[in-house]
């Protein structure tokens, strides 16, 4: 990723791509204004005070009027970049669009990097390095459960908290530090009792942290469900039902479902993957045991598993359904069995299950017992545990990070225990101040920086 002067005034579409009502257009750099302002037919906004939106005209090289637009102006530092910054707001024609930038480049603008926006607010301080990247999770989230994730930590939260164990821990390391500097004294200014009592709340926050990772990352891409069964159970029917959809084929022909279909949809604020697979069954159809493979691989890495079966087919099939998947189950993962088309039969499975399994009777022809499945559903999430006030990790980057820390700190502890000299647990505490400093942003590198932003869209 090429990284351009800071020194820049950037441009670039901050709106999806396409044609609309609006596109904003946002310029950012110490010339932003006089940028704008050679363009612009209204109140001049060199002379326009912050957070002001002014009507105009965009007037074009031959002083054509180009579009009729909306210049909101904030002055830095208090704007999201820190610097000053107009938005454009120009009717949604894509010929508008390209033409204003076409303009602003002409002007003095040079199109923004990928992420670049944001990447200023971080160089002004105006966001921490986690903050930063939660304006993309936000962009992104798909979910009621996951936009608040990534609100919390947007708003600091979850830098807050690192913020604090930080400063805790540097106070103690510098008073090491000073241990060193007088080490032939054999002078003890850092308690032990103390150090030691502040590795363990610190060990003990940041296991916590780094243990949400598992859930707070399946909120952010969706939970993996995986509807597994016999041919013929009506997975295909459920999977339809839940989405409101016709997405996969329903037959009575057995194996008509062949392959891995997933869709994803929001139950209760949580996002789930849904994954309807083939039918668990002895075939010698090339095409569809690749699509029982398939199956078992889903069925392994699944966090729900709704297993199915058909009320009509009696005990001794389900008995054989239930055998066929039970070795493919782990401990981890939250099974749901299903009784399916019990407007037709009915059938008792509890007795074949681990004792606490939950079992929803349903129809999914007729929709009856959908409900009881979608509270399941999110009970089995685990989200219901979850308090407005829970930071979760959702950022492979910062649970990297954290069980680094972790296992810096817990070395810490051995040493602190074991009655190691100051120098041995000054450089375990260095290194668990060095991980929580890559996650905020005081402890990073050019490389880091450029690789997280480039994740970024333009115009943001």
């Amino acid at each position: 990723m090429t990284i351009h002067d800071n020194n820049d005034t950037i441009c670039a579409i901050s709106t999806p791509h396409g044609v609309g009502g609006i596109a904003v257009i946002r310029i950012s750099g110490r010339d932003a204004i006089a940028v704008v302002d050679r363009l612009w037919k209204g109140r001049r906004l060199s002379e326009s005070a912050s957070h002001t939106a002014h009507l105009g005209t965009i007037v074009d090289d031959n002083s054509e009027i180009l579009d009729q637009a909306v210049a909101t102006v904030f002055r830095g530092p208090n704007s999201f970049t820190g610097e000053d910054v107009v938005e454009l707001s120009v009717h949604g024609s894509k010929w508008i669009q390209r033409e204003t930038i076409n303009l602003l480049v002409r002007t003095g603008c040079r199109i923004a990097d990928a992420g670049e926006f944001t990447r200023r607010a971080f160089a002004s301080g105006r966001l921490d390095l986690a903050e930063a990247e939660a304006v993309a999770d936000v962009i992104a989230s798909s979910s009621r459960a996951a936009h608040r994730v990534a609100m919390r930590q947007m708003r600091g939260d979850f830098s807050g908290r690192l913020n604090s164990l930080r400063e805790q821990l540097l106070e103690l390391a510098s008073l090491l530090e000073l241990e060193l500097d007088f080490s032939e004294e054999d002078v003890e200014f850092a308690s032990r009792r103390k150090l030691l009592d502040l590795a363990d709340e610190i060990h003990s926050v940041v296991t916590r942290l780094a243990a949400t990772f598992a859930t707070g990352s399946a909120l952010k891409e969706g939970i993996p469900v995986s509807i597994v069964g016999a041919t013929n159970v009506g997975k295909s029917t459920l999977l339809n039902r839940l989405l409101h959809d016709d997405r996969a084929i329903v037959s009575d022909i057995h194996g008509t479902t062949r392959d891995v279909i997933e869709d994803t949809m929001e139950i209760g604020g949580v996002l789930f993957r849904l994954i309807d697979t083939a039918g668990l069954r002895s075939t010698t159809d090339t095409i569809e045991a690749l699509g029982i493979e398939r199956t078992i691989n889903k069925l392994k890495n699944a966090s729900i598993i709704l297993w199915m079966v058909d009320a009509t087919a009696g005990q001794e099939n389900a008995a054989k359904s239930w055998a066929e998947i039970e070795s493919h189950l782990s401990p981890e993962q939250h099974l749901i069995a299903v009784v399916n088309k019990i407007d037709a039969g009915n059938i008792d499975i509890t007795s074949l299950l681990p004792e606490g399994t939950t079992v929803i009777k349903l129809s999914a022809r007729n929709g009856e017992g959908i409900s009881a499945l979608e509270q399941a559903l999110v009970n089995a999430s685990g989200t219901g545990d979850l308090s407005h006030n829970d930071i979760m990790v959702t950022n492979a980057r910062h649970y990297e990070a954290l069980t680094h820390a972790a296992n810096a700190i817990a070395r810490a502890i051995d040493g602190l225990k074991a009655g190691l000299s100051g120098d041995f647990i000054a450089q375990d505490i260095r290194e668990t101040l060095h991980y929580l400093g890559e996650i905020t942003g005081t402890i990073t590198t050019p490389d880091i920086l450029a690789t997280i932003f480039s994740r970024f869209c333009i115009g943001k």
